[in-house]
């Protein structure tokens, strides 16, 4: 870690400033120290980023042109590390962390829509988490920030009715489960509350990536939507609309 902040270098953008353009080869990765950016694929904005989050990575790491332009909205200053110290430094742990995931990524059968380059990057966004058993992962009401794949163990999803009070399970997650989804697809609260039955290893993907990361899995996640919305309804006996979570 040392060594990858002494390569670091400062530099101040301006309003309106474009720090890496699409198609143009790949320089330097980039941390925001402060500032305000927005991120444009094809001239679409997909992400915008607010005093915290980096950028730049993906074409150093896989040799690529960029894939994305950023531009500064307000003056700013950003740590850039050029690609010969990235791609010495960072890639050999990128590497294995990727190797790490690409057996969990193989076993969701929602991400098999994605394709391989898909596959490698979304394995290099995943950050590892455990939780103990009885641990609240993410709490109903809550504002959202992330999704989970699980690796290992066992996550209960339960859900309490906002007129009765009354808390019930929804669901079992296993390996090869995800959850937390729903929050980033609909941008409300958290729908429900998810609890580790027993010691959990799993994969956290930040909203950011998740935006960047998941567009051809969207489409199946909003189906699911209206099954999340049938099985609540058969168990507390009245329509749901997830679309509109109370956060109280």
């Amino acid at each position: 870690m040392d060594e990858v902040l002494d390569a670091m270098f400062k530099r101040t953008v301006v309003p309106d400033e474009e720090i890496i353009k699409q198609g143009d080869d790949g320089d330097n990765f980039y941390v925001i120290e402060e500032g305000t950016y927005d991120c444009f694929v094809n001239d679409n904005k997909v992400v915008s980023y607010s005093n915290s989050g980096f950028f730049g990575e993906l074409a150093l790491m896989y040799n690529q042109k960029r894939a994305a332009t950023v531009k500064s909205t307000s003056n700013g200053t950003v740590w850039a590390l050029d690609r010969e110290t990235f791609r010495r430094i960072v890639v050999q742990s990128t590497y294995e962390k990727r190797q790490m995931y690409e057996k969990l990524i193989e076993s969701v059968n929602m991400l098999q829509g994605l394709q391989a380059t898909e596959k490698t990057n979304l394995a290099d966004a995943l950050m590892p988490k455990t939780f103990q058993h009885g641990e609240v992962i993410v709490k109903q009401g809550d504002s959202a920030d992330c999704m989970f794949f699980i690796e290992d163990g066992e996550v209960r999803i339960v859900r309490r009715d906002d007129e009765t009070k009354e808390e019930k399970e929804i669901a079992v997650c296993k390996s090869g489960d995800y959850f937390g989804e729903l929050a980033l697809l609909t941008n409300k609260p958290r729908a429900a509350s998810a609890i580790a039955i027993s010691k959990c290893k799993c994969a956290e993907l930040d909203v950011k990536a998740f935006e960047r990361l998941l567009g051809p899995c969207k489409e199946i996640m909003t189906r699911n939507i209206s099954a999340y919305e049938q099985q609540l309804e058969k168990i507390f006996g009245k329509p749901t609309s997830l679309a509109e979570v109370d956060s109280n």
